[in-house]
């Protein structure tokens, strides 16, 4: 009994101990998603699709750039999402936005700093040596400190005495 319980303790050390050196980036959703292959989801068609007369005449797939059914991704989307692709300038009601936005300078390179930053947050807090041997989804407890509370945020706006005109109106209770 001793031996065989000596031997589970080695196993459990054994894989607790290959667990906690995994390599790469640490991931806290762990929804076990296969990257292997294309995103079935990610095909939208903006036009009918249509066989060609010949495949061999057809263009070698290249990820990311423009094929027959969609040209101009990257600025259709900018469209649909209300930005202008013209000459780069901004609307004069951007204006105001911008300039508060940027009331204490830009960074040009945000993007890799936070980018470095959330790896570095990832990597502190992946979760427990079980959590990971068991791929545990531990995103929203590593990542609680930074929820927002909506309520709180809007009564504490309210309270200042600012207005919120996105949020629904106060409940009046006076009967």
């Amino acid at each position: 009994m001793r031996v065989s319980s000596v031997k589970f303790l080695t196993f459990g050390v054994l894989i607790m101990g290959l667990v906690a050196c995994s390599k790469g980036e640490p991931s806290l959703m762990n929804m076990r998603a296969s990257q292997d292959g294309p995103d079935e989801f990610a095909i939208l068609p903006t036009k009918a699709l249509q066989e060609p007369k010949n495949y061999t005449d057809l263009p070698t797939p290249t990820p990311g750039q423009a094929n027959l059914t969609d040209p101009t991704p990257q600025a259709d989307a900018i469209a649909a999402l209300g930005g202008n692709l013209g000459s780069g300038n901004l609307r004069r009601s951007e204006g105001a936005l911008v300039s508060a936005a940027s009331r204490y300078g830009v960074s040009s390179n945000i993007r890799e700093v936070l980018a470095a930053s959330d790896l570095e947050w990832r990597r502190d807090n992946k979760g427990r040596v079980l959590e990971r041997l068991f791929n545990v989804n531990v995103y929203y407890r590593a990542y609680e400190t930074m929820h927002l509370d909506q309520h709180l945020e809007l009564e504490r706006l309210r309270r200042k005495g600012v207005w919120t005109p996105a949020a629904p109106p106060e409940i009046v209770t006076d009967r």
